[in-house]
């Protein structure tokens, strides 16, 4: 008989524990949550104070029965899921299901008076690592379900399952089906959408700087920013004035006004909580958010280490604490003293503040081991596995290493000009000890003024001292509008207005792209034209549910239901009256709205009608104003509507220009072509597999031209094809005029038409006569206006070979070829 069932999630968490807890004890996964509520109904009685009607899931029947069979046979049984809402919920759904039918045989005795509490039969365990001594310290100290933590879990359940299931059908009636509103997600959303906004209503204002290149009597040179005049701080608005204060300061007397030098410290980051590990992963290792923690879930799970076996790398990763165990402190300090000396090892053990809501139970993300190096296990882990250890450890290591010290020099100098004084200053930093940059560096979502400060290189400079002018560097600037969200802001943002939890934002980021409300461009977030739509009704009809601080305040709430300061009924009570009130207003308020549809100037082509634009499966469409789906008699046109996203500026066209990188490994991305079209691939291949649709399954939006068709007069636009881009009229289907791709050269063969560059059904691109089919010239590599010189071919072609690329003659039996020029040289040659 087995000594003991222990159940965890994930046979992977499973195989290490075993090991650890020997042959007394069957260690067995549940793979995730066994019980929910049911997908076809609500499954919330709210007459009946919230009471959850709970099944087991579909598809988990034959896993519940085989625990249940294996706990008959149990004398203990151990529920040992993670150490959160999430895992506590799963043991108590557990124990539910095992505490039932023949498992009531086992139930522990009463203990007879006078003699030890006999502990129960179900019990709980909790562990941070998954190591030997942190696992077998676990089973030394089990406790009972937390039924505060089951409770802030089910009231978080409770509350996405009431907004999902009522607010959704309003998109599904006004919008189109399949649409879904959440309760976090709908906030994450809004927030990408305001930035949006904000960015599209920005106007850029013009502004100038002015730096001087000034020698001293010994080098380097450097460049001072102007600040003002005298000790008045001053804006240039305009070139005019820049030229002014230019003019000004090429007579003037250019003096050290004062020199001021300070040691600046910079302290290292704690270690990571989850977000700051999702941040930092996105910056450094270009890893998506879902990525991070997939693969950080296999490091804290277990990993096959040679003869060592399964071993728990770090910590549990879903955490918004900076605490670390004292034992864990001893050993890192003791790795930093030996490895790094006593200079980078602070007297005392460096602590870091806690935010108000951190959970105090959890520790921050760090290595089990920092004995454990990422280079001697490298061999035993994937490229991905390798990359986030690595970053865990360094972070940690770095966080009990003293404070890197610069020599900051901040240098103000006058330029006089009669009575007129300008005010110039340069700032420079030398780093003088680097503590613990020498292990770790933070990323930052941009430069700042300190990697300002460590370009510039200043030689030895005292008050009073004359400096020469070399040259005056005006420059015309303008202000920028706030950066879209990328994964790495979106998920700082969330979390400095507490929307969300360490265990939900990964799920937040999946949701909105699943749900094509959001696309990436250049791997920023932009809303797409559904995502803007979902977003205005809801806010508009939802307002305080929506709302980001009223959000933010139910994850307080939350916090407090698991410290069992508040009741989980009592909280959802006072979430559903506002709720209520908010779904009756949106119900009366869009009762009357038709279908939501947004009214536009075009006119339909069958009956005349304004036509508006509605939304389906595919995005939006031009439809009839007069269909009434009522009545089979009513106008039935539909056209395609050519932008499916918001209007792109150069900007937005710059971003897509930006680098992408895989999500999975961090690799650049890569544009390809394959039988269905473009698609972006990971450099990694064949290590790594990872491809992406460009247009993810959503229409790439058709950009208009100012340029008229030579048909029918209507403006031209791009347009989006499986072969590429081509320009067409915006009038198709009634004109199919398609611009041809000129490039220059005249047909050698009819000597009328032109040569026009185009692409097979492969994809593959070459190039025809304009005149086709009258006229059948086709050649694979470009041609060019020059006769050949030693054959007299009417043309000759570029060649691209594997030397490089060459002019040659086209003829089989000329052997005519030169190198072609660069494109340096060709430019040069053409001005």
């Amino acid at each position: 008989m087995s000594k003991g069932l222990v159940i965890v999630e994930s046979p992977a968490k499973a195989k290490t524990i075993q090991k650890y807890l020997g042959k007394g004890f069957t260690v067995e996964a549940s793979l995730g949550h066994v019980k929910d509520l049911p997908k076809s109904t609500l499954g919330v009685d709210i007459k009946n104070d919230f009471d959850t009607d709970y099944i087991v899931i579909p598809g988990k029947e034959k896993v519940v029965a085989k625990l249940k069979k294996l706990a008959l046979s149990a004398d203990s049984i151990y529920l040992a899921p993670d150490p959160d809402r999430e895992g506590e919920a799963i043991a108590a759904h557990l124990a539910g299901e095992l505490d039932g039918d023949g498992a009531k045989e086992k139930k522990s005795k009463k203990a007879k008076k006078g003699e030890p509490e006999v502990p129960p039969r179900i019990q709980r365990v909790t562990f941070n690592e998954i190591t030997k001594r942190a696992v077998q310290a676990a089973f030394e100290r089990p406790r009972h379900i937390d039924q505060n933590l089951v409770d802030a879990q089910q009231a978080r359940r409770v509350l996405d399952r009431l907004v999902g299931y009522q607010v959704s059908p309003l998109l599904w009636d006004k919008v189109r089906r399949g649409l879904s509103a959440g309760r976090v997600q709908t906030v994450a959303l809004r927030l990408i959408v305001e930035r949006e906004r904000e960015i599209k209503a920005f106007e850029k204002k013009e502004y100038w700087t002015i730096d001087a290149h000034l020698a001293a009597a010994k080098p380097p040179a450097f460049d001072a920013r102007f600040l003002g005049k005298g000790e008045e701080k001053i804006e240039i608005p305009n070139g005019e004035e820049a030229e002014t204060i230019r003019t000004a300061l090429e007579k003037a007397d250019w003096i050290v006004r004062s020199v001021d030098k300070k040691e600046r410290r910079r302290n290292a980051a704690p270690p990571f909580t989850t977000s700051k590990l999702q941040q930092d992963a996105s910056r450094k290792l270009r890893f998506s958010v879902k990525r991070t923690m997939m693969i950080a879930q296999r490091l804290y799970e277990g990993v096959e280490l040679g003869e060592e076996g399964m071993i728990g790398l770090i910590t549990y990763m879903r955490t918004d604490s900076t605490r670390v165990a004292p034992e864990a402190i001893q050993e890192v300090r003791e790795y930093v003293g030996k490895e790094y000396g006593a200079n980078y090892l602070p007297e005392t053990p460096n602590t870091y503040k806690e935010k108000k809501e951190a959970q105090a139970a959890h520790e921050a993300i760090r290595p089990t081991s920092a004995m454990r190096h990422p280079d001697q296990i490298k061999q035993y882990l994937k490229e991905d596995e390798y990359k986030v250890y690595k970053l865990i450890w360094q972070r940690f290591v770095a966080s009990q290493i003293t404070p890197a010290l610069f020599d900051q020099t901040t240098v103000d100098i006058d330029a006089k000009n009669g009575n007129d004084v300008f005010w110039f200053r340069v700032t420079g930093s030398v780093l003088k000890f680097d503590g613990f940059l020498k292990v770790y560096e933070e990323s930052k979502e941009a430069k700042d003024e300190e990697d300002e400060e460590l370009k510039h290189k200043l030689p030895p400079l005292e008050a009073g001292q004359k400096l020469t002018l070399r040259e005056l560097k005006p420059e015309q600037h303008f202000t920028e509008p706030p950066p879209r969200y990328n994964e790495a802001s979106l998920v700082k943002e969330l979390e400095e207005r507490g929307i969300g939890r360490p265990s939900t934002y990964a799920t937040i980021l999946s949701t909105i792209q699943e749900r094509q409300y959001v696309q990436k461009l250049g791997g920023k977030f932009v809303p797409t034209e559904i995502g803007l739509v979902v977003t205005d009704l809801l806010v508009e009809n939802f307002r305080d549910i929506f709302d980001v601080q009223y959000t933010a305040r139910l994850e307080e709430e939350l916090d407090e239901i698991e410290e069992g300061k508040e009741k989980w009924t009592d909280a959802l009570g006072d979430f559903y009256k506002k709720f209520q009130k908010d779904l009756k207003y949106a119900e009366k308020h869009m009762e009357n709205i038709k279908r939501m549809e947004k009214p536009t100037d075009e006119k339909c082509e069958r009956c005349g009608a304004p036509l508006v634009i509605k939304w389906g499966k595919h995005g939006s469409f031009y439809a009839c104003s007069t269909y009434d789906k009522e009545d089979p008699n009513t106008c039935t046109f539909t056209k395609e509507n050519p932008i499916n996203l918001p209007d792109l500026d150069s900007a937005d066209v710059q971003e897509t220009a930006q680098e992408e990188y895989c999500e999975n490994c961090g690799r650049v991305m890569v544009l390809k072509r394959g039988r269905f079209g473009q698609f972006m691939a990971c450099t990694g291949y064949p290590d790594c597999k990872t491809t992406r649709r460009l247009d993810q399954g959503k229409k790439v939006p058709d950009i208009p031209l100012d340029e008229l068709c030579p048909k029918c007069g209507r403006n031209l636009m791009i347009r989006h094809g499986r072969f590429g881009e081509f320009t067409a009229c915006s009038g198709y289907p009634d004109c199919k005029c398609v611009k041809q791709n000129f490039i220059g050269v005249k047909c050698p063969e009819c000597k009328d038409g032109e040569l026009v560059e185009k692409r097979a059904r492969k994809g593959n691109t070459f190039y025809g006569c304009s005149n086709y089919p009258k006229c059948k010239f086709t050649s694979a590599n470009k041609p060019i206006a020059e006769k050949c010189p030693k054959c007299g071919s009417e043309y000759l072609v570029e060649k691209n070979l594997k030397a490089g690329p060459v002019i040659a003659c086209p003829n089989k039996e000329c052997d005519y070829e030169r190198a072609a020029p660069q494109p340096e040289a060709a430019a040069s040659s053409a001005s």
